[in-house]
C-alpha cells in the first residue's frame, strides 16, 4: 500500500509570530514592529486556528514544532507553553519531536531560554548574522557579537540543539574576511548552521537604498560565486555538510521541520502569513493567511479562521513543487515518488541533457544536483521546467 504523504516525509507545525523589536534592513519575511501586544489575545487565536487545523488532519502524527517570524523569542514561555500543549492535545507526537524556536541573541531573549526549555522547546535557531560588530550595525541588528556570543553559550548548555544564521556576501566583505569569521563560527559548537547570501529584495529598506544608488560595496558576481564556493569547502572540512543549498550540519542533526518542506511533506501554518500543505483524503489541500496581523487577528476572532486561501492543489502542481523543493536537497528527489504524482511533469530528454553535461546525477531512483552545480541551481530548474 502507498504510504500516505505525512508517513512518507514527516507532518510539521508551523507557529507564525509576526512581532520583531525593529524591522531589519534586508528582511522581506511578514514581521512586524509593535510597542504592545496583548499575548493572551494571540494565544487564543493561535488554540483556536490549531483546533480547526487538527479537525481537518486527525490522523498524522507530528515530527515537527517549529516557531518562526518574526522574532519568536520575543514571545511569553507561557504563550510558548500553551500552544505546544495545544498541539499535543490534538495530535499524536513523535517520541523525538523536535520544537524548534527562532530566538534573536539579545540578553532580553537569552534569560527567557530556561523557560522555553521548560515549556518543551528543544532546539533553538539563532539569528547571529554576523561576527562583525560594524556589520551587525550595517544589517540593521541589536546585539553585538559580545552578546551574541554570552547569548549562544546560554543557548548550548540549555538545549539539546542549537543553530544559527550567517549572512555573507556583505558589503565590503573579502574572501579573507568571511574564511576568518566562518572558521570562528564553525568554533562555537553548534550542529547546525544557515548561510546565506545577502540579497536585496523589492520593498526592504536595503531594496529602496540600492535603487537610489546606495549600498555601495556589494559583491560582483564573479565574487559571490567564490565566497559560496570557500563557504562550501570551509563547511566541508569541519564535517558540516551542505545537505541543502544554504543549510549546513553535522551527521543527524539537519533541520527535521526544514526537510519536511524540501521532501514535500504535509504541515499546517499557524498565524498571520503562515501557509500550509496537507492531504485531506486524496486531495492535497494549499492554505495562505491575513499577513496584516491585526487582520489575521479579526478573522480568526470573527470567523474561526484566518486563511485568505484554501485551494486543492492538481498533480501537476504538486509534482512541480516537489520537483523544485526537493532539488535544492543534496540527497536528491525521489523519481518514483514525483512520477506518481505527474509522469510527464518533466521529459527523459531534458534530464539526460543535464546529466551529460555533468549538472544532474542520477543514482537508482534519485535524481540530483551534484555540489560542483549547486550554485547554477536556479538555471538548471529553469531548464527543466520550461
Amino acid at each position: 500500500m502507498k504510504p500516505e504523504n505525512w508517513q512518507r516525509s514527516g507532518f510539521g507545525v508551523y507557529v507564525h509570530w509576526p512581532f520583531c523589536q525593529a524591522k531589519c534592513p534586508y528582511c522581506d519575511f511578514n514581521s512586524h514592529v509593535s510597542a504592545n501586544v496583548d499575548q493572551s489575545v494571540w494565544v487564543r487565536a493561535y488554540l483556536t486556528e490549531i483546533d480547526r487545523l487538527a479537525e481537518l488532519t486527525p490522523d498524522p502524527v507530528v515530527s515537527s514544532i517549529f516557531f518562526g517570524g518574526g522574532t519568536p523569542s520575543l514571545m511569553l514561555p507561557e504563550t510558548v507553553s500553551a500552544i505546544i500543549e495545544r498541539i499535543q492535545k490534538n495530535w499524536r507526537l513523535t517520541n523525538d519531536v523536535e520544537i524548534t524556536l527562532e530566538a534573536n541573541p539579545t540578553s532580553v531573549e537569552a534569560n527567557r531560554f530556561k523557560g522555553f526549555r521548560q515549556a518543551g522547546v528543544n532546539r533553538i535557531s539563532m539569528g547571529i548574522q554576523a561576527l562583525n560588530d560594524a556589520d551587525l550595525k550595517l544589517l540593521g541588528r541589536l546585539h553585538t557579537v559580545s552578546e551574541a556570543e554570552h547569548a549562544f553559550d546560554i543557548a548550548r548548555t540549555t538545549f539539546d540543539r542549537v543553530s544559527f544564521d550567517l549572512i555573507y556576501a556583505r558589503q565590503n566583505q573579502s574572501l579573507t574576511d568571511w574564511e576568518a569569521e566562518l572558521t570562528r563560527a564553525l568554533t562555537m559548537a553548534a550542529d547546525h548552521l544557515s548561510l546565506y547570501q545577502l540579497t536585496i529584495e523589492d520593498g526592504t529598506a536595503f531594496g529602496e537604498r540600492f535603487a537610489r544608488g546606495g549600498l555601495l560595496g556589494l559583491p560582483h558576481e564573479d565574487l559571490s560565486a567564490d565566497l559560496y564556493e570557500l563557504t562550501q569547502t570551509i563547511t566541508e572540512a569541519h564535517g558540516f555538510a551542505a545537505y541543502e543549498v544554504s543549510n549546513h550540519a553535522t551527521p543527524g542533526q539537519e533541520s527535521r521541520h526544514n526537510l519536511i518542506y524540501w521532501r514535500g511533506g504535509d504541515y499546517v501554518g499557524v498565524g498571520p502569513g503562515a501557509h500550509g500543505r496537507f492531504d485531506v483524503g486524496a486531495q492535497r489541500k494549499a492554505t495562505e493567511t491575513h499577513l496584516a496581523p491585526a487582520k489575521w487577528l479579526e478573522s480568526v476572532s470573527a470567523t474561526g479562521s484566518g486563511e485568505t486561501n484554501n485551494s486543492y492543489l492538481t498533480k501537476e502542481e504538486q509534482a512541480l513543487e516537489y520537483l523544485l523543493m526537493s532539488l535544492r536537497l543534496a540527497e536528491g528527489c525521489d523519481l518514483d515518488w514525483l512520477r506518481s504524482l505527474d509522469q510527464d511533469v518533466i521529459s527523459d530528454h531534458k534530464i539526460k541533457g543535464l546529466v551529460n553535461m555533468g549538472h544532474l546525477e542520477i543514482n537508482q531512483s534519485k535524481l540530483a544536483v551534484p555540489a560542483r552545480s549547486k550554485i547554477l541551481l536556479n538555471s538548471i530548474l529553469a531548464q527543466l521546467v520550461t
